[in-house]
């Protein structure tokens, strides 16, 4: 594999945070899985040793650091840790940066430190059961009045759903006339007419919580209002080729564990008297996968580059998540193949590598949509069935 270029500095870093996996996070997965929910504490933990959020300035109690390096970093070694149902990203690098890119000053102030410390756990809410990656066919609204907003509607599958303490909302604020029309709302524990469904029982990924939501008559006041009334469609827009970077980092350390796994398991089973390694089958499908995984590395690394300079497109970040996503498939369903009767085995790590991974072709846009982005890129609007604007 080409060198990655990390500094001395990151290098440490990644020591220091595999050293925090294994001490404070990777002991309890086991028991987080079995309840359905990694505990708010992970998020405390990781706060206190200035691990969770390192991008906010020091006056929010970051350290200011915005290089994308350092979040890759966290996102590969949580996940080669297979720590991966801790959607620690999701609140820190996903939702956190809505608060600085579209929020005001006073919002960053009241938020942003008790998100930094783990005290406060982040969701966003888009998905609703009759619309995926469809955001124009949203149905939650949101009606203005004197000094508040009043929010109506339901949102599921949504991640960090039961453990969060404040919800980014997107609703629709003009849907007769706009459909694009959508404002995004702070909204946070204890509101009244905010509620919270069933933690969903789910194939993989089974101690992160995710959960519907319920929206009735909440009343929003003015100053959660986050960025400008109407914005929301292209706020969220933008933050989509982070939100596929920050996937597309983490599908591919999966991937890469489930190489590992597999590559060391066909060294020490035997059959018919001789390692499985030993028969050009196994040599060749983990030659052609490491060469696939080792390509997707190179341009995963080159997408962050891309995205440090300012210059990451939403094409470029589609391409990163549809190669990574299915190669996460790929390489854990070559893995429970060449691990035989004993990859179907829950003991086997290999097993749960493949129940998470199914999910990752799917959440963040499907495939198919990552597909459409970029054949309309690469082939033009006229032969493309859908406006992937929506996308």
């Amino acid at each position: 594999m080409l060198p990655r270029n990390f500094t001395e500095e990151q290098n440490m870093f990644r020591d220091t945070y595999r050293k925090f996996l294994a001490a404070e996070i990777v002991p309890h997965m086991e028991q987080w899985r079995e309840q359905g929910r990694v505990d708010p504490s992970a998020f405390r933990k990781a706060g206190e040793q200035g691990l969770l959020m390192i991008w906010p300035d020091e006056k929010y109690g970051g350290i200011g650091e915005y290089d994308f390096r350092f979040e890759q970093i966290i996102i590969e070694e949580t996940a080669y840790a297979r720590c991966g149902d801790w959607y620690n990203s999701l609140h820190s690098r996903l939702v956190g940066p809505y608060f600085t890119r579209f929020g005001s000053d006073e919002q960053c102030e009241r938020f942003l430190p008790k998100c930094v410390s783990g005290e406060t756990v982040l969701a966003i809410a888009m998905t609703e059961p009759d619309a995926g990656s469809d955001l124009a066919g949203m149905r939650s609204t949101a009606v203005e009045h004197d000094d508040h907003w009043v929010l109506n509607g339901s949102k599921t599958y949504i991640s960090n759903g039961i453990n969060a303490d404040v919800v980014i909302v997107a609703a629709k604020t003009d849907p007769d006339n706009n459909p694009h029309a959508m404002t995004l709302f702070i909204v946070e524990r204890g509101m009244e007419g905010f509620e919270r469904g069933r933690n969903l029982k789910k194939m993989g990924c089974k101690a992160q919580d995710t959960a519907e939501l319920f929206f009735n008559d909440v009343k929003v006041p003015r100053e959660n209002v986050l960025g400008e009334p109407g914005k929301g469609f292209i706020y969220l827009m933008e933050g989509l080729a982070e939100e596929r970077l920050i996937g597309a980092a983490g599908y591919l350390a999966s991937a890469q564990l489930s190489w590992d796994l597999t590559s060391d398991f066909v060294k020490e089973r035997k059959t018919f008297g001789k390692p499985l390694v030993a028969y050009q089958n196994t040599q060749f499908k983990l030659a052609e996968l490491r060469t696939e995984l080792d390509l997707a590395q190179s341009y995963v690394d080159q997408c962050v580059a891309a995205f440090n300079a300012g210059q990451l497109t939403a094409v470029d970040a589609a391409k990163a998540k549809l190669v990574t996503s299915e190669l996460q498939l790929k390489a854990a369903d070559i893995g429970v193949h060449l691990h035989g009767g004993a990859g179907f085995m829950d003991e086997y790590p290999i097993s749960r590598q493949f129940t998470d991974a199914k999910i990752a072709p799917i959440y963040a846009g499907t495939s198919e949509v990552m597909k459409i982005i970029i054949s309309r890129d690469c082939l033009g609007d006229d032969y493309t069935p859908f406006n992937t604007r929506n996308f």
